[in-house]
């Protein structure tokens, strides 16, 4: 899956690192602004069970 990932992106090996890093940094960032808030609704860390 990552060879192929690496083949799909143009460039040189330094254009693809940088695509790479803006990308992992995108989706880190739209975990972290839409996707956590939204799944914290339904956790409640108040409610453990540990024996």
């Amino acid at each position: 899956m990552y060879a192929a990932l690496w083949r799909v992106l143009p460039g040189p090996w330094w254009v693809r690192v940088l695509i790479l890093l803006i990308l992992a940094t995108a989706i880190v960032y739209g975990l972290f602004m839409w996707v956590f808030p939204w799944v914290s609704q339904f956790v409640n860390p108040q409610d453990v069970t540990v024996q």
